[in-house]
């Protein structure tokens, strides 16, 4: 976990040396970005699939193997194009490692202790984001832009040889009982999921034919993958699944809220920078703060999870996130970087609460065969949270700035962007904390049914 999220941010901060290391454009080089969350997100629910049937332990490995090769080829890459073909390799490789981690929490960690594993999985991850664009930055000024790619050999193979030390074999069971692999779902759903993420990022903020063309695909192939799925005999997602709904309120709610989480990294920069005047390299410590929050409190909220249970939890962290949400647009800017970063800290904190919470709700209670693609589900919405949130809410921000060039916008207009933006997530917390408790409700009232039940039964035998 802590690899494939330090693969993405760790990229991030070399985008300008790469533009000058290839003599691309700006939007060009972006694709070394691009090309790593695209192969996640088509790839993700895929790969999680593949691992429930053919081994998770031995899939893992070669996730691992596949990441820490493709780290190579980045490093050595002569030409722009190759550096972005090896990066949707590795992409590749980091969707295994996400989807199959989460999943191995259910065969290695007791269910009263599955809180506090993915409590240290969400720090895992917040830490790799907030390790990135420091360590990437050292390694940029001391050995070049390869070293942002050579620094995961050494980590992947380290890597590899503790889990295949660790983790345990694969269970062997009939070829007969196995159900076969999906390759025409497989191969809908990841170019629906590749419409829909390019449509949503292309195009810098604007939303011209192209985006809506590609937004039209992304609703037709949802459709038709719908349709086919319905009709095959070993589906990809078995649609059925989603009548749960534990896991369908938790991949929706999970989209809300990194929709939202997003809208801090796309606002925060502009407002630090033009609504409070700071330089460069305070605009990057304060964004720091957020994931170093996340990175702090995931393991303390996991053990909360344990102890008051994941519906409790889950609510309470969307309460803390609109709480968090609802002040921000209230705070002035003579408050400075104090009154934004308070607020920020709320949101985060909230954050990791809840995703511990969502994900031990979600994956405690399914059957171990299924364990990989639901696993991938939850990557897969947070993915397309992400994706939204940076494309929808910058659009948000934009308007509500009014102003065609945000870089040239005035302090005022900038922050009443801000707040207007924020507003606008707080409203998509509060539609989460709704769907929260409605599923909170449905629970306890299947609970008493389920008791109601069972007296009746024990009155009968008597």
């Amino acid at each position: 976990m802590l690899l494939s999220s330090l693969g993405t941010s760790i990229a991030n901060v070399g985008l300008p040396t790469l533009t000058l290391a290839f003599t691309a454009s700006f939007q060009q080089v972006q694709w070394v970005i691009l090309a790593y969350l695209l192969a996640i997100t088509t790839l993700i629910v895929s790969v999680g699939r593949l691992g429930d049937l053919t081994g998770r332990r031995r899939l893992l490995l070669g996730g691992i193997f596949l990441f820490t090769l493709a780290s190579v080829l980045c490093g050595v890459a002569p030409t722009l194009g190759l550096l972005i073909a090896a990066r949707a390799v590795q992409g590749l490789g980091a969707a295994i490692m996400m989807a199959l981690t989460m999943a191995f929490v259910g065969e290695t960690v007791p269910k009263a202790k599955t809180g506090s594993a993915m409590g240290l999985l969400g720090t895992m991850s917040a830490l790799g984001t907030t390790l990135g664009p420091g360590f990437g930055g050292v390694l940029i000024a001391g050995f070049g832009w390869p070293a942002l790619f050579f620094v995961n050999v050494p980590l992947g193979i380290l890597t590899l040889v503790l889990a295949h030390r660790f983790l345990p074999l694969d269970r062997r069971e009939p070829k007969t009982d196995r159900t076969g692999f999906d390759p025409v779902g497989t191969l809908l759903l990841a170019l629906t999921l590749a419409a829909y993420a390019l449509a949503m990022t292309m195009g810098r903020g604007s939303f011209g034919l192209l985006n809506l063309a590609l937004l039209g695909m992304a609703v037709f192939g949802v459709g038709l993958f719908a349709l086919v799925e319905a009709n095959t005999a070993s589906p990809l997602i078995r649609l059925a699944m989603f009548r749960n709904p534990v896991l369908s309120a938790g991949c929706a709610m999970s989209t809300l809220v990194t929709t939202v989480v997003m809208s801090t990294l796309v606002v925060g920069p502009f407002y630090l920078s033009q609504a409070l005047g700071l330089e460069a390299a305070l605009v990057g410590l304060v964004l720091s703060v957020g994931p170093l929050v996340a990175a702090l409190t995931g393991v303390p909220a996991g053990r909360l999870v344990d102890r008051f249970g994941t519906h409790r939890m889950t609510i309470a962290g969307l309460i803390g996130m609109a709480a968090g949400s609802s002040i921000l647009p209230l705070m002035p800017t003579r408050f400075g970087v104090p009154g934004y970063v308070a607020p920020i800290v709320i949101i985060t904190a909230g954050y990791a609460l809840f995703q511990a919470a969502n994900n031990t709700a979600v994956m405690t209670y399914i059957r171990p065969e299924q364990r990989g693609v639901i696993s991938g589900l939850l990557n897969l919405s947070r993915n397309l949270g992400l994706i939204t949130g940076a494309s929808v809410m910058g659009a948000v921000f934009a308007i509500a700035s009014a102003t065609n060039d945000i870089t040239t916008a005035a302090p005022e207009a900038v922050a009443i962007g801000m707040r207007i933006t924020f507003a606008v997530a707080a409203v998509l917390i509060v539609i989460a904390i709704a769907i929260a408790i409605g599923t909170y409700r449905h629970t306890l009232r299947n609970q008493a049914r389920i008791q109601a039940n069972s007296l009746a039964d024990k009155w009968d035998s008597r």
